[in-house]
């Protein structure tokens, strides 16, 4: 079978003014041997040899690489659609114009809370430091959306967050789940949360904002509003299962390739940019075995058993392995919660 590379998450460098508590790459200083500028232009290339459509550049902070722009203009300039996701704490006027001139796709901001919860898992001023960065961009009309990691602590908080988010002319509301991995595995962070309580958020809030407010691939799946609840108001947007090696994959700032950036485990890579081709590596027949292997005989647990099991093929792949280690499970399925 012949797999199509449609989407790319690319962590460009692990250089991040914070170290979150929840971080899963546990983020803050560059890794010795990041890649070069020359190195992640022909990744760039690669990437649009094969026909990558979308690539969704992160960090640490992608600002925090001085040559953000340059890897983003081989992008775009070729066609491909990049999203940029920032923590906005370093925003600026020169940011602003550069990223008008990269001609960039949009860019997501994470909040992650209320201001107290926001600056208690990151820094003091970070959230208003934030909030500032979806304003201007806003304001400048460059397409922006906002991005929140849930937990135990702030989970509870989504309507006192809905507040501050409605104010500004955003296009999507992201809300997902955060993962025991990193920081948030080394800290204790209770991840838990309900499921079906956020899904509930999304139902209320959906039709009163011009934006979409929509879960994450590793909440949810398969309730009756399943489709409506992901974002996209025409009620079509159902989980199709992980697309980890299928039609995505994941690039580190040190050229590992993954099928997803969130499966941060050594497990996971396939390969290196610097000892393979990004094309070798996309189409071997033994990469990403986990999932252009799966069969619904691979489910377990509750998830063996429903009727939807082939199709959701168990959820989560990253999710299932960091909170429980099953890759064919949804620890928190919400047709099971």
């Amino acid at each position: 079978m012949t797999y199509k590379l449609t989407r790319c998450v690319w962590e460009i460098t692990l250089a991040c003014c914070f170290s979150c508590r929840y971080c899963g790459s546990r983020a803050g200083k560059a890794r010795e041997n990041e890649l070069t500028t020359d190195e992640c232009l022909r990744v760039a290339d690669a990437l649009i040899e094969l026909g990558c459509r979308r690539v969704s550049m992160i960090g640490g902070e992608v600002f925090m690489r001085r040559d953000w722009k340059d890897i983003v203009m081989r992008l775009t300039s070729n066609g491909v659609a990049v999203n940029i996701i920032t923590n906005g704490f370093l925003f600026n006027d020169r940011i602003l114009d550069e990223l008008r001139t990269a001609h960039i796709e949009s860019v997501s901001v994470s909040i992650d809370g209320p201001r107290e919860i926001h600056d208690k898992y990151r820094q003091p001023g970070s959230f208003d430091r934030a909030v500032n960065a979806v304003s201007v961009l806003t304001g400048a009309g460059i397409p922006t959306s906002i991005i929140t990691t849930l937990h135990s602590e702030n989970a509870c908080c989504l309507d006192r967050l809905f507040d501050t988010v409605k104010q500004y002319d955003i296009f999507a509301w992201q809300l997902q789940a955060c993962s025991p991995m990193g920081n948030a595995s080394d800290s204790g962070l209770d991840h838990r949360f309900s499921f079906l309580d956020v899904m509930a958020f999304i139902d209320k809030h959906a039709d009163t904002v011009p934006f979409s407010i929509g879960m994450a691939d590793n909440i949810g799946y398969f309730t009756v509003a399943d489709g409506r609840l992901r974002g996209n108001r025409s009620g079509k947007a159902f989980f199709r299962g992980c697309l980890a090696g299928i039609s995505s994959i994941g690039i580190d700032s040190a050229g590992n390739i993954r099928g997803c950036e969130a499966m941060y485990d050594e497990r996971f890579i396939e390969g290196n940019i610097r000892e393979r081709s990004l094309r070798s590596i996309w189409e071997s027949p033994e990469s990403f075995a986990y999932n252009r292997g799966f069969s619904k005989e691979l489910l377990t647990g509750k998830c063996a058993q429903c009727s939807f099991g082939e199709y959701c093929a168990g959820g989560c792949r990253s999710y299932n392995y960091f909170v429980h280690g099953k890759l064919y499970e949804s620890p928190y399925c919400a047709r099971n919660s």
